[in-house]
C-alpha cells in the first residue's frame, strides 16, 4: 500500500472517530433536554457553598445511618456530604441517564464510591422507608408531591434537608442560610414529630 493511501485511510479514521464523538454528544444533550423537559428541571450540580453548608448541615445530624439524595443528578452534593461525614452511606437517585453515569463515574474517582451508591430511577417511587435522612435539592413543584410521598413512606423522626424550597405547610425545624451569593436557605424537617402548619 502507497504512502499515501495510507494517509487518507488514516484521516478517515480519524474523521469518523470524530463523528461518533459528536453524534454521542449531541445524543447525551438531547436525553438531557428530553429528561428536563419530562422532570420540569434540568440537573443542575450545587455551588461549592451550599455543597459546604448541606454536608456540615448533616454532621450535625448524627454521625450514621442511611441518606437518601432525591434526585441526585450529577452526585456533586452526595459526594461531598460523604466527604464530610464517613460514618454515613448515601443512595442518591437519578432518573436522568446522563447525570446519573456521571455520578456513578464520579463516586469512582472520588474515593468515597465504598460509601456512596447512585441508582438510576423514579424519586417518587424509592423506599424512603429504608434510610434515616432524605437530602434533595429539586423545585418547587416537586416538593408538595413528595411531602405525600413521605408521609406515607418515612419512619417517624426521619429528617429532610431540602435544599433551596421549603415544604408547602410544613414547619422547619431549622433553617441554614448558605455563604453563597444568593443566601441559599437549607431547610431541615422531622418527619412524624414536626408540626404542620393550618392551611
Amino acid at each position: 500500500m502507497s504512502r499515501t493511501a495510507a494517509t487518507s485511510g488514516s484521516g478517515f479514521s480519524t474523521m469518523l472517530a470524530s463523528c461518533a464523538v459528536v453524534a454521542i454528544a449531541l445524543a447525551a444533550a438531547l436525553s438531557i433536554v428530553v429528561v428536563s423537559w419530562k422532570n420540569g428541571i434540568s440537573p443542575m450540580p450545587a455551588s461549592a457553598p451550599v455543597r459546604r453548608a448541606v454536608a456540615e448541615a448533616v454532621a450535625r445530624l448524627g454521625p450514621t445511618g442511611r441518606i437518601a439524595e432525591a434526585g441526585a443528578g450529577w452526585g456533586t452534593l452526595a459526594l461531598a456530604i460523604a466527604k464530610r461525614n464517613p460514618g454515613r452511606t448515601i443512595v442518591g437517585v437519578e432518573n436522568s441517564p446522563v447525570p446519573w453515569i456521571a455520578s456513578k463515574l464520579l463516586a469512582v474517582l472520588s474515593g468515597v464510591g465504598g460509601r456512596v451508591a447512585f441508582r438510576r430511577g423514579d424519586l417518587y417511587e424509592f423506599p424512603y422507608d429504608e434510610v434515616d435522612l432524605v437530602v434533595c435539592y429539586l423545585y418547587p413543584g416537586a416538593m408538595p408531591r413528595l411531602d405525600g410521598v413521605w408521609k406515607r413512606r418515612l419512619r417517624p423522626g426521619t429528617r429532610v434537608v431540602s435544599v433551596g424550597f421549603a415544604i408547602p405547610g410544613r414547619r422547619p425545624e431549622r433553617v441554614v442560610v448558605c455563604r453563597d451569593v444568593y443566601a441559599t436557605k437549607v431547610y431541615i424537617y422531622r418527619y412524624g414529630i414536626d408540626i404542620e402548619l393550618a392551611e
